[in-house]
C-alpha cells in the first residue's frame, strides 16, 4: 500500500460508505475527522495528566504532537500510511494553518499598543536584556550547529533564526502560568507581562527580518523588496485599520449583542491581511498579527471576538498545528553523543540567556533577588509562537530535521520547566505576624464602633446591587469614615480564558499592570463602586482573583489576611429566581464557601441575595430598612448580633432582636430531647455569656426608639420555626451559622445545606417561604468547635441525601 500511494489520485472529498466497497480512510473528509478526533483525545488526556504539574495545555499539545509524529507512533508505518497519509497532509496543513491565523489574530489583539507606550523603564530594560542577551548568545550556538548538524544553508538566514527562535517570550502561555501560579496581579506579574508583550513586537520583527532573508535564494535586491512591501503594508493598515474599527466599536455598545455582520467583516479583514502578506513574500500569519495589533481594545467589541473566535480555533484547529509541526518531529534523528550534546549546550545557552540577562538588568533596577530569579524563569517561557518560528524555518528549508527536532524539545523543556522552578524560588505571600492583625470579628467588649474592614467577594453584575447596599447599612453614623471595603471579583481560570481578558479585567478592576489609562472604556463595576464612593464616605478599593475554581478559597483567604479584614463576605451559591425560589448559580462556588468558612482569617458571612435595597443603590437619605437578628445563643449568634448594632447606627436602618429562650419546663417534658455532651462542658457559663452580650446590646441599641429588643419563649422546635417564620417578614435577616443551646440542637436534622447553619437551612427552604434576603455569620476562631467543622466535612452525596429528605 506505502508503495503504490504515490501512485494514486488526488483525495476526494466524502465516501460513499463501506457498504458501497469504499475504505473511509482513502478519502479527505473522514480521515481528517478521525484525525481531529484523535488529536483531540490525546491532547486532552494528557492535559488532564499534566494538571496536577500546573503546566499550560501548550505543553500537552506540544507532547501530544510528537507523540502522533514519526518519534512514537509514527514509529509503525502501517499507522502513519493509514492516519496520516502524506496524500493528507496538505488538508492537515491547511487547516492547521488556517486556525493559526486566527491565532495569531488573537495573539495581536492581546498586546494593546497604548500600554506598551506606557511601559515603565524598567519593565523596558527588562524586556530588552530579555532579548539581547539570548539573540547573541543564539548566534554563538547557530556557529556551532552549522559546524556540525546544520551544514550547508545560508548563514543569515540561520543566524537569525537561531536568536529569534532563543530570545521569543510566549505572552499568551506566560498569561495563563501567572494566573496559575497567583502571581497576574502581583508586581513580578505585572513586569512580566508588560517585558512579555515588549519581547514579543520585538520578536516578531526580527521574524519577518529572517524570512524576508530566507525567501531570497539568489538575489539581496529581493530580500529588501520583501521587507520594504511589508513595511508599507503595516504603515498603510496603520493608517486604515483603526478607524474602521473604532466606528464599530462604537457601534457595539457594553452589555448588548454584537453584530454578526462586524464580526463576518472582521474575519475577512483577517483572511485578506493574510493573503497580502504571503503574497508579498513574508507569512500569511504576519497579515492576521498586524489586524489584531491595530484593532482598539477599548470598549466591548475586541473582548467579543475574542469570546467568538477563540474556542474554536483554541480547542479544535489549533491542537492540529502541534501534529503538524510533531509529524515533522524526529527526535530519533538525534543520534550520537555529539547531537545530544547539542540539545544540552541549546537548552542551557536558551535557559541562560534568559534567566542570567533578566536577573542581572532587574538587580540593576533594585529589584530584591528572588523576584528577579521569578522574573528571569517567567521570561524563559516558550510556547506556539516558538513553533511557528522553528516550522517556518523548517519549511524555508532553514533549518534540518535534526536541529528542528532538538530546538522543539527545547521549547518543550524550557516551558515545562518554568512553573516548578518559579513555585520553588519565589514565594510572595509572607504570613502576617499575629500580633498585627487584631481585629478578626466585629464583636469586641462595649460593641466597640472603631473603624475596620470588610471584604465583599462577587462573582459578577448580579451580586452588586445587594452588596452595594449592604455596605450602605454598614458605614454606621456617616460622620466618619469608619469603614474600609475591599471588594474582590472572583473570576474563573477557564481553558479558555485568554491572555487579553484576563489581563486587561484585572487591569481595569482596580489591579493595573500599566499606568490606568483615564481615557479607557469604563467597567461597569468599576463605575458602580466610583459613582458609590462619591455618594458616600466609604472608601472601596476593588481587586481582582483569577484562578480556578479549586483554589480560589485561597485568594479570599490570603486576600483578607493581607488587607487585616474584619468580615468576609461571600455571596450563596443560588439566586434569586423570577418566582421567588433560589436556583443554583454554579454548584462548585459551594466548595469555595466551605473552604472560605474552614480556613478563613477573621469572621465570615454568606449572604443570600434576595433584592436587600432592591435592584439599584439605593441613597443614604432613603435607606429605610428593617433588619432582623435572631438570637439563639453562642459565639456565632455574638457576632451576627454585633453586625446588627453596627448597622443600627445608620439613621435608615430599623434593628429588631429576637432572642429564642426555651421554656424551662419544655427539658422535662420531652419536647425536645439532646444529647448533653453536645454543649459545652457548663451551660450556665454559656448562657451567663450570652446574658452579657444581650444585656451591652440593650444598653446600646434601646437609646434609640425606632430599635426592639423582643424576648420569645418556646417550647419546642415546631414552636420556635413558627416564630421565626413570623420575625422574618423584613428585609434583611442576620443569623449565626451555628448557634447553641438544646433548642437549636433539636433543628440540625433539618439541614439542606450543612455549611449554612440550622437556622440558615430553615430561613433558604421554600417551606418557610422567607421574602428577605439572609446573611448566615460565622464569628472568627483559631478552632472551629467540632459542630462546625462537621457540617462543613459532609461530602455532597450526604447533602444531596439530606436535600432529597426534605
Amino acid at each position: 500500500m506505502a508503495s503504490n500511494s504515490s501512485c494514486k489520485p488526488p483525495m476526494k472529498a466524502t465516501s460513499e460508505g463501506v457498504f458501497q466497497g469504499n475504505n473511509p480512510l482513502d478519502f479527505a473528509l473522514p480521515l481528517v475527522i478521525i484525525q481531529i478526533c484523535l488529536v483531540l483525545v490525546l491532547t486532552r488526556v494528557l492535559a488532564y495528566l499534566l494538571k496536577p504539574l500546573r503546566q499550560p495545555r501548550v505543553i500537552a499539545e506540544i507532547i501530544g504532537g510528537i507523540l502522533l509524529g514519526p518519534s512514537a507512533l509514527g514509529r509503525n508505518t502501517n499507522y502513519l500510511h493509514a492516519v496520516f497519509p502524506k496524500r493528507s497532509l496538505p488538508v492537515l496543513d491547511t487547516l492547521a494553518n488556517i486556525g493559526l491565523l486566527f491565532f495569531l489574530f488573537l495573539v495581536g489583539l492581546e498586546l494593546d499598543l497604548k500600554s506598551l507606550r506606557r511601559t515603565g523603564k524598567k519593565a523596558l530594560s527588562i524586556a530588552m536584556a530579555g532579548i539581547s542577551l539570548p539573540f547573541v548568545l543564539g548566534i554563538g550556538v547557530s556557529f556551532v550547529l552549522r559546524g556540525s548538524i546544520n551544514e550547508g544553508v545560508s548563514p543569515g538566514p540561520f543566524i537569525v533564526f537561531m536568536g529569534v527562535a532563543m530570545s521569543i517570550t510566549a505572552f499568551p502561555v506566560l498569561a495563563r502560568i501567572l494566573a496559575e501560579l497567583k502571581l497576574l496581579t502581583t508586581d513580578v506579574g505585572k513586569m512580566a507581562m508588560s517585558a512579555a508583550a515588549v519581547n514579543d513586537i520585538a520578536a516578531w520583527i526580527l521574524l519577518a527580518l529572517a524570512v524576508a532573508l530566507s525567501g531570497t535564494g539568489r538575489s539581496p535586491i529581493v530580500a529588501l523588496w520583501v521587507f520594504l512591501s511589508g513595511s508599507a503594508f503595516i504603515v498603510l493598515c496603520s493608517f486604515v485599520v483603526p478607524p474602521v474599527f473604532k466606528w464599530m466599536a462604537r457601534r457595539c455598545p457594553e452589555g448588548e449583542p454584537v453584530d454578526e455582520l462586524y464580526v463576518c467583516a472582521t474575519l475577512g479583514v483577517v483572511l485578506a491581511a493574510g493573503f497580502v502578506t504571503d503574497t508579498i513574500g513574508i507569512h500569511a500569519l504576519f497579515g492576521a498579527f498586524v489586524v489584531g495589533v491595530l484593532i482598539p481594545k477599548e470598549g466591548a467589541f475586541a473582548g467579543a471576538l475574542v469570546e467568538k473566535v477563540e474556542d474554536l480555533v483554541s480547542g479544535l484547529f489549533l491542537p492540529l498545528y502541534f501534529v503538524s509541526s510533531g509529524l515533522k518531529t524526529d527526535v530519533a534523528s538525534i543520534k550520537g553523543a555529539e547531537s545530544w550534546g547539542l540539545l544540552v549546550l541549546v537548552i542551557c545557552a536558551a535557559c541562560f540567556g534568559k534567566i542570567a540577562g533578566t536577573v542581572g538588568v532587574s538587580m540593576m533596577c533594585k529589584i530584591p533577588f528572588s523576584e528577579a530569579l521569578a522574573l528571569g524563569l517567567l521570561m524563559n517561557t516558550k510556547g506556539l509562537v516558538e513553533l511557528i518560528v522553528l516550522n517556518i524555518g523548517k519549511d524555508r528549508g532553514v533549518l534540518n530535521d535534526q536541529t528542528f527536532a532538538i530546538l522543539v524539545l527545547m521549547a518543550l523543556v524550557t516551558t515545562f520547566i518554568t512553573t516548578p522552578s518559579v513555585i520553588a524560588v519565589y514565594k510572595p505571600a509572607k504570613k502576617l505576624a499575629k500580633s498585627e492583625y487584631k481585629h478578626r470579628t466585629i464583636y469586641r467588649k462595649g460593641f466597640a464602633t472603631s473603624p475596620f474592614r470588610m471584604f465583599f467577594t462577587f462573582h459578577g453584575i448580579r451580586n452588586l446591587p445587594t452588596m452595594i447596599n449592604l455596605i450602605e447599612a454598614s458605614r454606621g453614623t456617616g460622620k466618619k469614615e469608619t469603614l474600609t471595603v475591599h471588594a474582590m471579583h472572583l473570576m474563573e481560570l477557564s481553558e479558555r480564558s485568554s491572555a487579553m481578558l484576563m489581563v486587561h479585567k484585572a487591569r481595569k478592576n482596580g489591579s493595573p499592570f500599566w499606568k490606568k489609562d483615564p481615557q479607557a472604556g469604563s467597567d461597569q463595576i468599576v463605575v458602580a463602586f466610583e459613582t458609590f464612593q462619591q455618594l458616600s464616605k466609604v472608601s472601596i478599593r476593588p481587586t481582582t482573583a483569577i484562578s480556578a475554581v479549586s483554589s480560589m478559597h485561597e485568594d479570599i483567604c490570603n486576600g483578607a489576611e493581607s488587607k487585616k479584614a474584619t468580615m468576609i463576605i461571600l455571596p450563596f451559591h443560588k439566586h434569586l429566581r423570577l418566582d421567588g425560589h433560589l436556583e443554583v448559580t454554579r454548584a462548585e462556588y459551594r466548595h469555595v464557601n466551605r473552604k472560605v468558612l474552614e480556613h478563613a482569617p477573621c469572621s465570615v458571612s454568606i449572604l443570600v441575595d434576595r433584592g436587600f435595597g432592591g435592584s439599584s443603590h439605593v441613597s443614604a437619605s432613603n435607606v429605610d430598612s428593617l433588619v432582623t437578628v435572631l438570637f439563639f445563643g453562642g459565639q456565632d449568634d455574638h457576632e451576627a448580633l454585633a453586625y446588627g448594632a453596627r448597622m443600627a447606627e445608620h439613621p435608615g436602618i430599623n434593628l429588631v432582636v429576637v432572642r429564642f429562650l426555651l421554656e424551662r419546663d419544655a427539658t422535662h417534658s420531652g419536647s425536645v430531647t439532646v444529647d448533653i455532651d453536645e454543649f459545652p462542658s457548663s451551660i450556665e457559663e454559656a448562657m451567663s455569656m450570652d446574658d452579657d452580650v444581650i444585656a451591652e446590646c440593650k444598653e446600646k441599641m434601646l437609646k434609640d426608639s425606632k430599635n426592639k429588643y423582643v424576648e420569645r419563649v418556646v417550647k419546642s422546635s415546631t414552636e420556635a420555626i413558627e416564630a421565626i417564620r413570623e420575625h422574618s417578614r423584613c428585609n434583611l435577616v442576620l443569623v449565626g451559622r451555628m448557634p447553641e443551646g438544646e433548642l437549636v440542637a433539636s433543628m440540625r436534622k433539618r439541614s439542606e445545606c450543612p455549611e449554612m447553619g440550622p437556622v440558615g437551612n430553615l430561613l433558604i427552604s421554600p417551606e418557610m417561604n422567607v421574602a428577605a434576603s439572609v446573611l448566615v455569620v460565622q464569628q472568627y476562631h483559631t478552632n472551629l468547635s467540632m459542630h462546625s467543622l462537621a457540617s462543613l466535612k459532609e461530602d455532597e452525596t450526604t447533602d444531596q441525601g439530606d436535600d432529597d429528605s426534605n
